[in-house]
């Protein structure tokens, strides 16, 4: 059973800029076709595990549903999941560690944790055991912070780094218990 964060930062730590913009993920010349893992990292996962804002902004893209795999939206204002998404999404709230020890005993095992308020509030209760982070080499200056105040550190390992040849590097922590 893991855990299991795939996100990119700006070099300065943000996931969305001052607007909460992520338009300047694709600034970066040489990007065009090129997954970093993605494909790899969704194949192994059971599903999805995101935020109310992460789903808001995936469903402001102009494109299909893009995912395949079952997501979870943690919400604890939604009553219900907004029309045309009924089907593709399935709604949770409560307690973390009993959403994921339900999803566990339901046989989704390996969980993709997205959005930003969401991978902090797993990590405030060290609920990560691993993170797969892109690094885009642009400095944003402010805007949503991957990482927030955490009560208690968390050590994590890093046990594999890619830099591409654009500039991007790719770096995996594994949580060291």
């Amino acid at each position: 059973m893991s855990n299991i964060v795939f996100i990119a930062t700006s070099l300065d730590g943000y996931i969305a800029d001052k607007n909460n913009g992520v338009d300047w993920l694709h600034s970066i010349p040489e990007t065009e076709g090129l997954d970093l893992g993605y494909d790899k990292h969704i194949a192994s996962t059971d599903a999805l595990v995101m935020g109310r804002n992460t789903f808001e902004l995936v469903c402001s893209f102009d494109c299909d549903w893009p995912y395949t795999k079952p997501v979870f939206l943690l919400s604890n204002t939604m009553a219900e999941i907004p029309k045309g998404y009924e089907g593709k999404v399935n709604l949770v709230r409560g307690d973390l560690k009993e959403i994921v020890l339900q999803l566990n005993n339901e046989g989704f095992q390996q969980l993709y944790i997205d959005g930003g308020i969401t991978i902090q509030n797993f990590l405030k209760q060290d609920l990560i055991d691993e993170m797969i982070i892109t690094t885009i080499p642009i400095v944003l200056g402010g805007g949503i912070s991957l990482f927030g105040e955490m009560g208690q550190s968390l050590r994590f390992a890093c046990i594999s780094s890619e830099v591409y040849g654009n500039g991007i590097c790719q770096n995996r922590f594994v949580r060291k218990r």
